[in-house]
């Protein structure tokens, strides 16, 4: 086994991410897996920002979950009402040391534990514009093909979906 690996454990952790913060991520995706949703996590947006999950549904819907792994880092971050312009639903998603009536009403909340996650409040729909949902839906698709490309070139194996080739 080598020492120093070409691909890092977790090429999506940049250090800003806390182990707790990654646990909830974890439930997360695996929770919108089983609804039939394709997750992409620190997903940079056109305002410069980073969303730490986002979400493309079945039916064509995005959205935006925000993680916040302590009461600290919900009380410090400022920047979240700007993922509704982003969205055609946010939701806040936590593990369960953190009190869920910190979260505002008007946003969708999810609770993880790692292993899965459940949605305990249903995010109100505000549709995306044509524009915005076409120019998300090219980045979207643009960063899942490029980090692809990138594993691939660093010698990881990318295994087919059902559904794939013919």
């Amino acid at each position: 086994m080598p020492i120093v690996s070409p691909v890092p454990v977790n090429p999506l952790a940049d250090g800003r991410q806390s182990e707790r913060a990654l646990v909830i991520r974890r439930g997360v995706q695996r929770l919108l897996a089983e609804m039939g949703s394709v997750v992409l996590p620190e997903l940079s947006l056109a305002t410069g920002r980073r969303a730490d999950l986002v979400a493309l549904t079945a039916k064509g819907d995005i959205w935006v979950i925000e993680i916040k792994s302590s009461i600290e880092d919900f009380r410090v971050d400022r920047k979240w009402p700007d993922y509704r312009l982003h969205s055609d639903r946010f939701f806040f998603a936590s593990h369960p040391a953190v009190p869920t009536e910190i979260f505002p009403d008007d946003c969708g909340f999810i609770l993880s534990d790692g292993y899965g996650a459940e949605i305990l409040r249903e995010a109100p729909e505000h549709r995306l514009a044509p524009a915005t949902r076409k120019a998300l839906l090219l980045r979207f698709a643009r960063t899942c093909a490029a980090r692809l490309t990138a594993a691939e070139l660093a010698g990881v194996p990318i295994p087919m979906l059902d559904g794939e080739g013919a």
